[in-house]
């Protein structure tokens, strides 16, 4: 198996080499290099391991599980989450001090802020789903992953797409979709690491010991084929040339535009709802040592949840050119979601039955609780906002900059935070974690981080929103828009200093997990059971 590999790479190396050398600009040339270098190191890399592509972190497991790329994700999963973070306070400083935008081309806000969604999404997000399927997979099929190389494939081969579209990034190679922003070349690289992975996890599925495929591998499964879907579709473009970096997409007009809230929209449905749930209904029944609520209603969560979601992309084009009956179809089926989501919701707290003590002495638990939390606070306001009274004052404000972080920091980001410390001494074969009560402090840095950032932003976007459809007696705009703006500076105040609360805790994080990794303890008094004293 390691020649076939060897011989994959080789071939990645000798492309890489004839792109770099037929290229018409420095992009193609600089990542056609970038393809040889890591095909190179790539062979280097299976020639010192030979057949070894990793065992489980437990010497003594029946099953020889591979938990070696499970341990390669949680450094990348902890390792992009920081850069990710610090790139969103970076943003959020230039947003409220505009002198720190500079003068470099590459550092201003246009660039640094797809850098910063990318980052967190993509790297952090992604490494976070790709580690925790693999381990999940393993765990609930009684199996060992598929393909031999293929995992590591996968997760080496996500770490170069995502610093081929961060570099792209800062150099203003994009084609301007949202959250599809990487030029042609790299949506193609994508493709091909992510039918791989889609290969890996059915391939896992079917040498299964275990007869019941459990319901977290049907949201991961929904995710990886639905995004597969999303990711094709909507990147379809021609190229200027195959050794240039410029392409112009399939699609024109409202037809580009329904197209990319398509994948947009579903993008987040699936990606940063359906994947994380599979992350729920696994990691939160193992913390609380308690047995999902009702598997029956997760069956039913998933299929409603994954036939409504595919339809919702066009409340993000209220009151454009649209057809009005597409704008009232995304609406309809968005307030439809909010149904299965509660029942997610629902089931997920509901499995603490009996078992909600453990929240005073269990920060891991209690991080994974208050994503749910998130989870149905967020999944409510979605609905909310895209009923078009409710998005016409909403919409292109900063409410909506705040509805997506308590998704994506209270839901994902707390969720994703849970697994890492789930698996950190797990993958590492340790007794626990370096500290627990450093969890804690993560928790709460993080948790204050959240609440001051939406909270913020919802205050200055309804305010904004108002500005904007605020007229005087005579009917002309009471504000103009450079006042809109300067009223919002407090509050963009707030939201970096939330932003830094946030960042503190992955900090945090990152040094725990560090220090667990080395097999480290410290010394600090456990979390205790104590009785609350009676009143006489």
């Amino acid at each position: 198996m390691s020649f076939l590999t060897i011989g994959a790479l080789g071939f990645g190396a000798l492309l890489g080499a004839f792109l770099a050398a037929n290229a018409v600009d420095t992009g193609i040339l600089a990542y056609g290099l970038l393809l040889v270098v890591f095909c190179v190191v790539g062979v280097f890399w299976v020639m010192r391991r030979g057949d070894d592509t990793g065992g489980p972190a437990d010497p003594n497991s029946a099953i020889p599980y591979n938990d070696a790329v499970v341990r390669a994700g949680v450094i990348a999963s902890t390792f992009w989450g920081v850069v990710g973070f610090l790139a969103g306070l970076a943003i959020a400083l230039q947003l409220t001090f505009p002198v720190l935008n500079f003068d470099l081309p590459w550092t201003n806000f246009g660039r640094l802020r797809p850098l910063h969604t990318s980052a967190v999404v993509f790297a952090f997000g992604g490494n976070v789903l790709i580690m925790s399927s693999f381990h999940i997979v393993q765990r609930t099929c009684q199996a060992r992953l598929a393909g031999g190389w293929a995992p590591w494939f996968v997760f080496w081969g996500y770490q170069l797409f995502i610093i081929m579209a961060a570099t792209g990034y800062l150099f203003g190679i994009t084609q301007s979709k949202e959250y599809a922003e990487p030029e042609w070349y790299v949506d193609l690289w994508l493709t091909v690491v992510w039918v791989v992975y889609l290969l890996v996890f059915l391939g896992t599925l079917w040498r299964r010991r275990e007869p019941h495929i459990y319901v977290a591998n049907w949201f991961f499964l929904a995710f990886i084929v639905t995004i597969a879907l999303l990711h094709i579709v909507n990147n379809l473009a021609m190229p200027v040339s195959f050794f240039g970096v410029k392409s112009y997409s399939l699609f024109a007009g409202v037809q580009d535009a329904l197209t990319q809230w398509w994948y947009g929209h579903n993008a987040v449905g699936f990606f940063l709802t359906a994947g994380f749930l599979g992350l729920m209904y696994y990691y939160v029944p193992k913390q609380a040592q308690r047995p999902v609520y009702s598997y029956r209603l997760s069956i039913v969560h998933f299929w409603s949840l994954i036939f409504l979601y595919i339809w919702a992309g066009p409340h993000h084009l209220h009151y454009t050119a649209l057809p009005d009956w597409a704008q009232t179809l995304g609406m309809t089926f968005s307030v439809m979601l909010w149904m299965p989501s509660w029942g997610g919701m629902i089931n997920g707290l509901m499995t603490l039955s009996g078992a909600w003590d453990k929240l005073r002495t269990d920060p891991i638990l209690r991080m994974l609780v208050m994503s749910i939390a998130f989870y149905g606070m967020s999944t409510f306001e979605g609905p909310l906002m895209a009923i078009k009274a409710v998005n016409a004052l909403s919409h292109y404000t900063d409410w909506t900059i705040g509805h997506v972080h308590s998704g994506a920091l209270g839901w994902v980001g707390m969720v994703s935070f849970g697994a890492i410390y789930f698996l950190a001494p797990r993958m590492w074969n340790r007794s626990r974690l370096y500290s627990v009560r450093l969890v804690s402090t993560h928790f709460w840095l993080a948790t204050i981080g959240i609440i001051l950032y939406i909270t913020a932003m919802w205050v200055s976007g309804i305010m904004q929103g108002l500005m904007w459809r605020s007229y005087d007696s005579l009917g002309f705009l009471e504000y103009s828009f450079a006042e809109t703006v300067a009223a919002m500076h407090p509050f963009y105040l707030i939201r970096t200093i939330g932003g830094g609360f946030f960042v503190a805790g992955a900090l945090v994080m990152a040094y725990n997990v560090f220090r667990t990794a080395r097999g480290d303890l410290r010394e600090e008094r456990p979390y205790e059971s104590e009785p609350v004293p009676v009143p006489a």
